[in-house]
């Protein structure tokens, strides 16, 4: 729960910013039971690779996306109101961005190996060797490979989701690791002076 409960304080401190600095592609405004609109073809779309949703992304906010909405606010701690302001924008958001970081990194390896590598980068948020933001984890210069060579532009797919998801709600299969690389590909020499904890697929996790 501490995992979670410091996310949460993080998308709070977010929520605050988008009142200041509202991002190109972020809704401006709330979304609510009752819009028709394509931010809310957006937002389905989430909350389907979510699985949250369990229908077309029609673009129509009505009864069946403001419960997906309510539920996706209990499971990650907001206030569960059904409608989606800048803190539930906020946390759809990152977990776009580490689905993409994860897809990028680990779309080959199996699911458990891909929500390791999600908890990697949730993990670096939670220590102080690392930016105490996700998106200042992700963008930190040359921490993950993806997002140097053009894979963390590629569409993650459900599975790179659901294993986001996981990952949040405190599954760690790294066992807490802060770093992670193949072995038998890798060329630098210092990540492999880290003390490797497990091995996952091709993955090596190490601190």
């Amino acid at each position: 729960m501490k995992q979670l409960f410091s996310i949460s304080k993080a998308i709070v401190a977010l929520a605050a910013l988008f009142f200041v600095f509202p991002s190109e592609g972020h809704a401006s405004s709330l979304l609510k039971n009752g819009d028709s609109n394509a931010e809310v073809k957006e937002l389905q779309k989430q909350l389907i690779e979510l699985d949250y949703l369990d229908t077309d992304a029609t673009g129509h906010y009505g009864p069946l996306t403001e419960q997906a909405v309510r539920n996706f606010q209990s499971d990650f701690n907001l206030v569960v109101d059904g409608i989606t302001g800048i803190a539930t924008h906020s946390l759809l958001e990152e977990i776009h961005k580490l689905a993409r970081i994860v897809y990028g990194e680990a779309r080959g390896e199996a699911f458990e190996g891909q929500v390791a590598v999600a908890a990697v980068a949730l993990n670096r948020v939670e220590s102080d060797e690392f930016p105490s933001t996700l998106a200042g984890v992700i963008y930190q210069r040359n921490a993950f490979t993806a997002v140097h060579d053009g894979q963390y532009d590629l569409s993650p797919d459900a599975t790179a989701y659901q294993a986001v998801r996981e990952a949040y709600k405190g599954n760690d299969p790294s066992q807490g690791a802060l770093y992670y690389f193949n072995p038998d590909i890798s060329t630098s020499e210092w990540i492999k002076t880290r003390t490797i904890e497990l091995r996952i697929g091709n993955h090596a996790f190490a601190n």
